[in-house]
């Protein structure tokens, strides 16, 4: 049994071992699917879960402890469209069986949105176009709305001390806000030859730069 004044020294010694700077960082990394598919097709990289996998877990420092490493992307659309000069019907298959597979590696999550299709988009322009000419346009719903709920899921407990983020997206900054008002440091990735722009840049704590696997 330990005296009164000793107590209160072991309380004061406890309350300081609590607020102390832990060496060890509680880190999720996010990673929007659709931007890292367009960085790394632009540098002609296959683009597969190895790669996926290979470059988030890249994207730590050594101090940092992964709680979950999320990404967020959409299945390939599948359904049929008209073809826009022959009229003829067009049948999209999806595969998605990649992300069944990133999904099932150690501490993935896989976010889905839904992708929509918005028709045709010319490639080039000329007198005599062709269905060859067109290329369907789709665009990706709810990924950054999943990216936002992520963030606030493990901010407003606490249950980090960091996200390491990946995306093009400034719809994210307030999400990005609530987390640092929360006390989680907010680090963005910048990817060889793609810088943060300035309005992410002023929401984030640190920039990480990527190497690509």
């Amino acid at each position: 049994m330990y005296s009164e004044p000793s107590q209160r020294k072991l309380r004061g010694l406890f309350a300081f071992l609590d607020f102390r700077e832990s060496p060890v960082k509680r880190a999720i990394v996010q990673i929007d699917g659709g931007h890292l598919r367009s960085l790394a097709l632009s540098k002609h990289l296959k683009f597969d879960p190895d790669f996926i996998e290979r470059f988030t877990k890249s994207l730590l420092q050594i101090e940092e402890e992964p709680i979950r490493f999320l990404y967020y992307d959409c299945a390939q659309f599948e359904g049929r469209r008209k073809l826009p000069i022959s009229g003829d019907e067009k049948i999209f298959t999806k595969s998605d069986e990649w992300l069944h597979d990133l999904a099932s590696r150690e501490l993935f999550a896989v976010r889905l949105g839904v992708l929509k299709f918005r028709g045709w988009r010319p490639k080039k322009t000329g007198a005599t176009a062709k269905d060859e000419d067109f290329q369907p346009d789709f665009e990706q719903k709810g990924v950054d709305l999943r990216i936002g709920l992520d963030i606030a899921t493990y901010s407003i407990p606490r249950t980090i001390d960091r996200i390491i983020i990946l995306t093009g997206d400034t719809d994210l900054i307030p999400a990005m806000k609530l987390a640092r008002r929360n006390g989680v440091q907010v680090i963005g990735v910048e990817t060889p030859g793609r810088n943060l722009s300035r309005e992410m840049l002023a929401h984030l704590d640190f920039k990480r730069q990527a190497i690509w696997p």
